[in-house]
């Protein structure tokens, strides 16, 4: 059954109970949830955190490679992590579909099912959106995240400081390596399993254990957003989500607060280069995805000192660099001293 076999309405029925499973928010309230003009948030902090994005079928995911739940994950979890690098906790998502009439109807539930797996483990609830028809093999999703701050000054990218060190929570290069792996044509262990009808890894050799997490990774990222707000409170004076590439975000951390960033090229190779990255597309590449791949949305911060990194041993802090005073050239991001060749990802420019 297609979109154009059922009604707005008809479609609504089957997906605002799979929203319903995301239950009430962790924080605030919803006086007014989906089915009126609009939905009523509490903002008990005081102040509301807004950020959207969007994703564009054949420019952010490949219907051969993903799943409409995978592709629901994945914008969740872009729209939580912008929360997260503000130091707010996230409170609600309003989710928008623009859709070619032929697209199956199930696509667009197992869609709501994606958003909803990530909506309900943030304890951020969609509370409504919008439907529109679209042009033939148009396929756009759209959401947008609020957020709160608990009574916290929100952390911004102009904050970071001469002598901060720069730390990164979660991980680097794992959604870029993925999207190589991808693109070389990669045979991708879990599709070969549902074609056997298999479920066990046990059977897979360890570089396959490898690919399969990469492409996993870049198909449906996970994101450490509960540890914005962790970060926020331990004192951090910058922070920004990976979306773009960890030269590219941290260059705008740089940018924005007048200063440079050398990062450390050691603890980049061993601590996030090495294992699956390496074993898969070798080492030069591996790093050059830890320096550029997009879509990772892990989060890096700076800080006064090491000792000041938060506590976490689920959600580790780990120290990828230091900030220093911006040289004649003006605010740059070096790797050991010297300008990496690592451009991240940029919708327009190429």
């Amino acid at each position: 059954m297609r979109l154009r076999d059922v009604s707005e309405a008809e479609l609504l029925a089957l997906v605002f109970p799979v929203y319903a499973g995301t239950g009430s928010p962790a924080w605030g309230s919803v006086a007014v949830g989906p089915g009126d003009d609009a939905a009523v948030v509490g903002a008990p902090g005081g102040s509301v955190v807004a950020t959207t994005d969007t994703m564009v079928r054949g420019r952010d995911w490949r219907d051969e490679w993903s799943s409409a739940h995978e592709v629901g994950v994945k914008v969740a979890t872009q729209n939580l992590a912008d929360i997260a690098a503000m130091g707010a906790e996230p409170t609600a998502l309003l989710v928008a579909l623009v859709a070619d009439p032929e697209l199956e109807v199930e696509w667009a539930v197992d869609l709501a099912r994606g958003i909803a797996s990530v909506a309900s483990q943030a304890g951020a609830p969609v509370v409504g959106g919008d439907l529109s028809s679209g042009p033939p093999g148009v396929v756009v999703v759209s959401v947008t995240a609020l957020g709160d701050l608990r009574g916290r000054a929100p952390v911004l990218r102009s904050g970071a400081r001469v002598g901060d060190v720069v730390a990164v929570c979660g991980s680097l290069g794992l959604s870029g390596g993925g999207l190589v792996l991808h693109e070389r044509g990669e045979t991708d262990p879990d599709h070969v399993a549902a074609d056997a009808g298999a479920v066990a890894s046990v059977e897979l050799g360890e570089r396959a254990l490898a690919v399969r997490a990469l492409m996993r990774h870049h198909r449906a990222p996970v994101a450490p957003w509960r540890s914005g707000p962790v970060a926020a409170d331990a004192g951090a004076h910058a922070l920004v989500d990976v979306s773009d590439g960890l030269v590219t975000d941290v260059g705008r951390v740089a940018t924005a607060s007048g200063v440079s960033v050398d990062l450390d090229g050691a603890v980049l190779r061993a601590r996030y280069a090495a294992g699956p990255l390496t074993l898969t597309l070798g080492a030069e590449e591996a790093l050059h995805q830890v320096l550029s791949g997009g879509e990772e949305h892990a989060l890096v911060g700076t800080f006064a000192d090491a000792a000041s990194l938060p506590a976490d041993d689920d959600e580790p802090w780990r120290v990828v660099g230091r900030v220093v005073a911006a040289g004649p050239e003006g605010p740059r991001v070096t790797l050991d001293g010297v300008v990496p060749d690592a451009r991240g990802w940029d919708h327009f420019a190429r």
